[in-house]
């Protein structure tokens, strides 16, 4: 999971500001970031939205920080 930490890193965010934004407790950012959890796919959207980018750049699938375009409904 070297995307979730890299992208925290390059907005110049703490894991503590992280958790304030999304509820994610830092534990488990932690975790992420070191691979000794997955994320859930609740936690996923909410990072990926937080972040702004797709869960598949988090999930380290792609090297592509834009997210896709939304649904039209």
């Amino acid at each position: 999971m070297k995307n979730i930490k890299l992208i925290r890193v390059i907005n110049d965010y703490t894991q503590i500001k992280v958790q304030m934004e999304t509820g994610i407790p830092q534990s488990i950012i932690s975790k992420y970031e070191t691979g000794e959890l997955l994320p859930t796919t609740e936690n996923l959207i909410i990072l990926a939205n937080f972040y702004n980018t797709s869960i598949d750049y988090l999930l380290d699938l792609t090297d592509e920080k834009s997210p896709y375009p939304l649904k039209k409904k």
